[in-house]
């Protein structure tokens, strides 16, 4: 007669446990195996010794408390493993891929190329760490925590280690990719937000450069590389604009009140529009306008990466030993202003 087979009970993928801490009390917590991988989940649920009949009352109710938060975890995990359309589209769906589509999101939404450029750079580290196979689901605390460990070590061409500032923009690329998985329903929650703050990439306080009107003196009386750059440099330095609204300005925008000109700027990061007075120093620096019609651009400027080349080599060529970039432009705007009247 054959033996009858032993059912085989299956393996809880979460067990509710405590912990005895030194007051008596005990800490409730989860503890979750789950592909080959253990964490756990502390509740912030205690037990307290039994000294009398309301003691026991209390406990029975902090047990079905956390036996209930163990119940919505294990449907949330069966819903995971039995391919739900989000985790499943969250489970196959490369960290890669899913940083390029924010990447062209982000510039297609009005964000600067700049901040585009910054993902793209930080798409090279991310698969420079852990290549390109590492789905979202892989996606948590330790594998945030090792990019971290990754760009605090990583160097440049030269040899010496990167910029704090650097760094820290590559991580806040992919920080910002996660929240917005999040939103878009793509992963549950953002691993990122697991990580002590202690432990995250810290910016250096820095002094925000300016350059002085003696300094502006030597710009504007040495030659460029690139003439549009030059000019809307200064054009930036006597109006305080940013370069993503330089770069959308039309001459649709440039609107005369009398004998007061105005430029019509919609604000990239507040998206108000204003009219921003434009003074005679700003005017001699926008290029004629000739046959241009209203939709054309005011500067035609090139990419960003070469921007910044432009202005280095500006600055060296005009005995400027400061870095300038558009931000110390819009620095400059009020003593210059006051100094040039």
């Amino acid at each position: 007669m054959a033996k009858k087979k032993k059912a085989v009970k299956a393996k809880e993928p979460i067990r509710l446990r405590f912990k005895e801490l030194a007051n008596g009390n005990k800490s409730l917590y989860l503890d979750i195996y789950r592909d080959g991988k253990r964490q756990y989940e502390f509740l912030k649920l205690y037990l307290i010794p039994e000294t009398d009949e309301t003691a026991k009352v209390r406990n029975l109710n902090t047990l079905q408390a956390a036996n209930a938060i163990k119940a919505q975890k294990v449907i949330e995990l069966t819903n995971d493993e039995a391919g739900v359309v989000k985790t499943t589209t969250r489970s196959k769906m490369l960290l890669i891929d899913w940083m390029r589509y924010y990447s062209d999101h982000k510039l297609k939404t009005g964000q600067s190329a700049a901040f585009h450029v910054q993902i793209d750079k930080a798409i090279k580290h991310l698969i420079k760490y852990k290549g390109e196979t590492v789905t979202m689901k892989e996606v948590d605390k330790a594998f945030c925590l090792g990019f971290i460990d990754y760009l605090n070590n990583a160097k440049r061409k030269d040899g010496k280690l990167m910029a704090k500032v650097t760094t820290a923009g590559y991580f806040r690329c992919l920080n910002c990719a996660l929240n917005f998985a999040v939103k878009e329903e793509i992963i549950p929650y953002n691993p990122i937000t697991k990580v002590n703050s202690d432990d995250r990439i810290k910016i250096p306080e820095s002094t925000r450069e300016y350059l002085t009107v003696e300094e502006i003196k030597k710009l504007i009386g040495s030659t460029c590389i690139n003439e549009p750059t030059k000019q809307a440099y200064l054009f930036s330095c006597f109006c305080g604009l940013r370069l993503g609204d330089i770069q959308a300005l039309t001459w649709g925008d440039i609107i005369q009140d009398g004998e007061q000109y105005r430029a019509k700027i919609v604000m990239k990061k507040t998206q108000k529009t204003l009219y921003l007075p434009l003074s005679g120093e700003a005017l001699k620096w926008m290029p004629e306008r000739g046959e241009a019609k209203d939709t054309d651009k005011v500067f035609y400027l090139p990419y960003p990466t070469y921007i910044n080349v432009v202005l280095k080599t500006w600055a060296q060529n005009s005995g400027i030993n400061k870095t300038i970039t558009f931000h110390t432009a819009r620095h400059n705007k009020n003593c210059i202003f006051q100094a040039m009247r």
